[in-house]
């Protein structure tokens, strides 16, 4: 799709603009028991770091953003956040009632930013994702950047490792001539989730990247399209933003969060921006993971020297003889494997998993079954 945008030098005072915004918000049901609605993933480390999901989702943006950091959540993990991210001031703590999804999220942070200041570019990146190196990624934040100033909402697109039927794929156009983004192309649309074959395609094309839900865009272009696509939620947002730094916000917050539609940010705006040649795209050539299920932890953990189990847990005890896997321990019982090919075993103090690798994705159902019959003391 071909672009007639008038593209001006890259200013310093672009990154000035810039602040990191981080949507904490899904339980993660695959990774139950570990992670549940009290304590999600990304208050989890999860990569053996040392460090949770959350803290290096901070670290990664804080050197490109400063201070100029804010952070989306639930009301219900308020502490946890403040003690992960201590440096987040009360101003930029977003706490929502209830999960109304990416666009009522992200829309508040923009509505709130615009009312602040109407020159800001904010940057979305989810807590809980995996990246590596940390200075690659910087890099194509900063191409990022330097992108949506010349007026386009910007996505990073993950590339591709194999063809997975597990993420959308984004579709990219022309290389765009920005300076100081010289990887910037247009993206011609978002496409869903595909089946294996179609999956294939897009990766023996070489145009096609993994959406990983990275938006950097000036606030005042995300909400343009937000009010054209969903007035409603836009009006909602609008309004908490108008409250948001008064002595009114809890009272507006309480009345209006409630009533907005449900709606991810893929739909409400990133897909009819696309549409509208508005969105741009930075390949992003590190490594990712959204740790969706046990099988990621495993590969993102790799098994100790002379053993092929990979074990997770302060003080975990574990015997293996002859089996491979991946044992994430929250508590002191012995765990003895033999014998066993690719097992999943999570032990907590109230719930026990044991799958396989190859069905990881599927601890999603054992949720929903345990949420039907009533057993929500687990979830």
């Amino acid at each position: 799709m071909s672009n007639d945008k008038p593209h001006a030098a890259p200013a310093p005072a672009d990154l000035d603009r810039f602040y990191g915004v981080i949507p904490a918000g899904g339980v993660g049901t695959r990774l139950w028991p570990l992670s549940r609605a009290a304590a999600p993933k990304f208050l989890h480390d999860l990569t053996g770091s040392g460090s949770t999901l959350i803290r290096a989702t901070y670290e990664r943006l804080s050197p490109l953003s400063g201070d100029r950091v804010m952070v989306v959540t639930g009301a219900v993990h308020r502490a946890a956040v403040r003690q992960q991210l201590p440096e987040i001031s009360n101003k930029n703590l977003i706490l929502e009632l209830e999960p109304k999804d990416s666009a009522a999220a992200i829309g508040l942070a923009a509505a709130i930013l615009y009312k602040r200041d109407p020159e800001i570019i904010m940057g979305s990146f989810a807590a809980d994702q995996v990246i590596a190196p940390v200075e690659v990624f910087q890099s194509a934040v900063r191409e990022a950047v330097h992108t949506a100033a010349q007026g386009y909402i910007v996505t990073i697109g993950i590339q591709p490792t194999h063809a997975s039927t597990g993420f959308g794929y984004i579709r990219a156009g022309d290389p765009l001539d920005i300076a100081g983004a010289p990887s910037a192309r247009s993206v011609v649309e978002f496409v869903e989730k595909p089946s294996a074959d179609v999956a294939q395609t897009y990766l023996d094309s070489g145009s096609y990247s993994w959406n990983a839900g990275m938006f950097v865009a000036p606030v005042d272009l995300m909400l343009k399209h937000l009010e054209a696509n969903e007035p409603v939620l836009y009006a909602g947002l609008t309004e908490i933003a108008d409250a948001w730094d008064t002595a009114r916000r809890r009272e507006v917050v309480r009345r209006v969060w409630p009533t907005l539609p449900k709606i991810a940010i893929d739909y409400a705006v990133a897909e009819p921006a696309a549409a509208a040649g508005d969105v741009a795209m930075i390949p992003g050539v590190f490594s990712w993971d959204d740790v969706g299920d046990f099988a990621a932890i495993g590969r993102l953990n790799p098994a100790a020297e002379n053993s092929e189990i990979t074990v997770m847990g302060e003080g975990a005890r574990v015997y293996s003889e002859n089996a491979t896997g991946i044992v994430v321990s929250d508590t002191k019982r012995v765990i003895a494997l033999i014998g066993i090919e690719d097992v999943v075993i999570v032990d907590t103090p109230d719930a026990l998993l044991v799958t396989t690798k190859e069905h990881a994705q599927e601890v999603k159902k054992a949720v929903e079954h345990l949420k039907a019959s009533g057993d929500t003391d687990v979830l």
